[in-house]
Formats: structure tokens, sequence, C-alpha cells
């Protein structure tokens, strides 16, 4: 059921209107740049690489990350090079272009800097963390979107008056559809799948009874390019976060048998290091820290004893998400009141003019006051006294609330 032209292509609108980035090249009037595409699975990646080359006209040659290795790259950059003096230009698509390390991405550079082709990639990773700066400064990101409900819709209902699909001999009714577009989660595999294994269990109409045993159907393997790759690490995240360490180390290990690659896990553990633990127990992100280094150095199979350390200590410790609370409260303030002008006693005075404007006037210096504390106002005028920071009654946390309340006493509440 992959579209067979841009036109039969859901979704994406904010790519593909024709006042957006991949407007003209929808239309063929525009080039298409070298660029990387990077939306969660199901999103249409790989189908659109392929309707946009075939729109303006360039010959597609895929590879898989993978199953590519430097031999297969090397020799399909070859060809492309071989066949441009003829008039024939290359899109080189790379599935999982994350998976390409160091050497490989390098080796892409040249040939997309000569013009020898035009480099898409795609990938359910960040670029930012999982593409050499080199290269990907000389592609564009676009980033697809789960797709909304109408677009699974739409796809549902083609596929099951497609000669290609079920060809009209299954209908769907109103309140199965309306389930399925909401199991399916902005994934088009995924509602396409439950609409096959649905149409086993009927003679006639889909109905929800019929989703929700194709649902239970599925298999529970975890497949790291499909919805459990997201699911597993949503159930490893709550676990911790619940402080229960002995489901934390089975989702550890759901995604390591299942493939996963340790840096994703790494970088969560991270965020959730100060998301969650936060200065309820300031050790966890540096042991975290350090575990991201250890992994490196080390690698699979002993490194898993590692990230099981660090998942294992993140769970049982004190948590915490103050600081997490207090940034988003900070942001929503700067949001609010824009701009707000810094204090003259703050501000630096490098000058003998601004020293005359009163820059840096009346500023204490902490360290020359018992406690190394002075009382002061650090905040913009309109914030003065503002609390975004509540420090919990938690592990270290406790010991910090406690210090500030000392020095400032109570503070209004930044709401």
């Amino acid at each position: 059921m992959r579209p067979r032209r841009l036109e039969e292509f859901e979704g994406q609108r904010h790519l593909l209107a024709p006042d957006r980035p991949l407007g003209l090249v929808a239309a063929g009037k525009g080039r298409l740049p070298s660029h990387i595409l990077w939306g969660p699975p199901g999103s249409g990646k790989t189908t659109l690489a392929r309707l946009l080359v075939e729109r303006v006209g360039l010959r597609f040659a895929p590879l898989s990350a993978v199953q590519a290795g430097v031999k297969e790259l090397r020799e399909a950059l070859a060809h492309a090079a071989a066949l441009r003096p003829n008039g024939t230009s290359t899109a080189l698509f790379i599935d999982e272009i994350h998976r390409f390390n160091k050497a490989q991405q390098d080796a892409l550079l040249p040939h997309v800097e000569r013009g020898d082709v035009v480099l898409i990639g795609a990938t359910t990773e960040n670029p930012s963390f999982e593409v050499i700066p080199a290269l990907r400064s000389r592609c564009r990101v676009f980033t697809l979107k789960a797709h909304e409900p109408e677009d699974i819709a739409r796809m549902v209902e083609r596929a099951l008056a497609d000669p290609r699909g079920l060809a009209g001999t299954r209908a769907i009714d109103a309140a199965a559809l309306d389930l399925l577009t909401r199991l399916s989660q902005g994934d088009a595999r995924r509602a396409l799948q439950l609409v096959e294994n649905a149409a086993e269990r009927v003679e006639h109409t889909i109905d929800r009874a019929a989703i929700e045993t194709a649902v239970e159907a599925r298999l529970p393997d975890y497949d790291k390019g499909g919805e459990a790759h997201y699911d597993v690490i949503s159930a490893f995240i709550k676990s911790m976060r619940g402080s229960d360490p002995d489901a934390a180390l089975y989702w550890l290990a759901r995604m390591l048998e299942g493939g996963e690659d340790p840096r994703f896990i790494i970088r969560r553990m991270l965020i959730f290091a100060s998301e969650d633990v936060g200065n309820a127990d300031p050790q966890a992100l540096a042991l975290t820290v350090a575990a991201g280094h250890a992994f490196d150095r080390v690698g699979l199979p002993e490194g898993r004893l590692i990230l099981a350390q660090a998942a294992s200590y993140l769970a049982s410790t004190p948590k915490s998400n103050a600081s997490y609370k207090a940034i988003g409260a900070a942001a929503a303030a700067v949001q609010e009141h824009g701009a707000l002008p810094v204090p003259l006693h703050l501000r630096n005075a490098p000058t003998q003019l601004l020293e005359q404007e009163g820059y840096g006037k009346g500023y204490q210096y902490p360290h020359d006051h018992p406690e190394h504390f002075v009382t002061a106002q650090y905040l913009p005028d309109r914030l003065r006294d503002t609390r975004f920071y509540e420090p919990t009654d938690q592990g270290r946390e406790a010991e910090l609330g406690a210090r500030l309340r000392r020095l400032w006493g109570e503070r209004k509440s930044s709401g």
C-alpha cells in the first residue's frame, strides 16, 4: 500500500504544502537538496524520499546502513560518479543513516561536496547526536511527524478499497476506525498491520472487537525500529521514576536483548538524572556520565553491567523534579514578561562612562560576608522575590532547601 505518487502521500503538510520547505520540489519545480529525514517509525520517510526523487527525475539508489558495509557504500558512490558524465544524477538514500560509523559518514563528504550524489538520509534518531557535524552541515534536516488520526483513517480506507489491499471485501465501522487510529499512534505501518490482522477475523465488517483481538494477537517482541522502541523506553523511565529497580532492569534487559543502541539508553538516563532525580541526589548525574564514558571504553557484552549499575542506582535513589519544574517556570516568566532589564548593580562596568551611569554600583561581593552570602536583589524588578526553584524534602535537596530558607526566608512562589 505504499503511495505510488506524491498525490497519494498522506500527511507531512508542514513540509509538502506549496509554501513549505519541500513545496517546490513536490510541485516538480525545485531542486532536491541533500537532506536528512528525521521522524518516528511509520511516518513515511522511505516512501517520501522515493517519491521526491521520482518527482525531480533522479536515479534512486537505496542502501541500508544496517546491511551495507564500506564495500557496498564505495560501490554505490563509484557507480553514481560514473553515471554523472552521462547526464544521470543519483539520489543516494541511506536508511537508518545513524547506524553508519564516523568513518563511513566521513566517506560520504567528498561525494556530496562534488555533487556526485544527492544524499538522503533517514533516521529515527536525533541527527544532532548521530550524524557527524561536517555531514550534517551539508544537509538540510526535515523533521517528519507522526501521522494525524485523519491521515491514518484515509490510509485505512484506501487499503480497504484498493486492489492492492482488500479490494472492497471488507468494511470498517466508525468505532473500530476510531480505536485503530488511536492505537496506531501515528504509525502507518502499525495501522495497516492492524487492519490486515483484523480483516482475517471477520467476513464483512471490521468492528471494535476485531481490532481489540488483532492488538492482542500482535507478537510482543521488542522491535528497535517499531513502536516497542517507544513503549519499552517509556516503561524503563517510568520504572526508574517509580523507584522500582527490578522493573527498570527488566526493561533494560529487554532493550539490550532486542538490539537497542546503548547510547540511546544512556542519553535517556542522563536526562532522567536531571529531570527526575535532580538535586535530591546530585551524584546521580555524575554517576550516569561516568557510566556513559565507561561504556564507551568497554562496549558490549560487559558494558551491560555498567548500564545495570546506573539504572539500578537511578531507580533506587531519592527523586525530585524541582529543577525540571523550575526551568519551566522561569521560561514561562521570560515568555510572559519578555527581556526585562538587568538591575544596574548587577551590570558590568568596563568603562568609566558606564560606571558613571551607575553600572555595578552597590554590588556586594558575597565572599566578603559571613557564610559567603549577602541579601541582595538578583532578579529584575518586576520579578523581585519570585521563587522558581522549590526544593523538595528528598535526599540532599532537603538540605539545600533548608539552607535557602534560612538565608532568604520565604519568597513568593512563581505560581
